[in-house]
């Protein structure tokens, strides 16, 4: 899957909250300062090239609608994030997170307990 500049990432975020939109509407919800009609429109253009969205047509409006799903996105995007920043490794991204974000003891905690159940919820599958 392709990945998106930030301002395609800032308008298909608009698109999966709203569903589907009319380049008014994802105007609307962008924070300030506002982008030009023109722009979010040529932004969306650019995203219904790549196969991320789609459209209905009324009358001479479209009405936009994500042809991705938020979370397959997501998915593609870490996969792409992991493999660039962290070697394709878990172990280094973890590494990361808890020796150099300065996690609090509650962070790393909360984090131990996840990693727990989820230790637990494999070991119960295999048997």
């Amino acid at each position: 899957m392709k990945q998106l500049t930030k301002a395609e990432e800032q308008v298909m975020q608009v698109l999966w909250d709203l569903k589907n939109a009319y380049v008014r509407d994802i105007i609307e919800e962008l924070p300030q300062p506002k982008p030009a009609y023109n722009t979010v429109s040529t932004i969306v253009r650019i995203l219904e090239k790549k196969g991320f969205v789609s459209y209905e047509a009324h009358g001479k409006a479209h009405e936009y609608y994500p042809l991705v799903a938020k979370k397959s996105y997501r998915k593609s995007y870490f996969k792409g994030f992991l493999n660039n920043y962290f070697g394709n490794s878990y172990q280094n991204l973890a590494s990361f997170f808890t020796r150099e974000q300065d996690l609090s003891l509650e962070e790393l905690e909360k984090i131990r307990k996840m990693i727990d159940e989820e230790i637990d919820r494999k070991t119960n599958q295999e048997t």
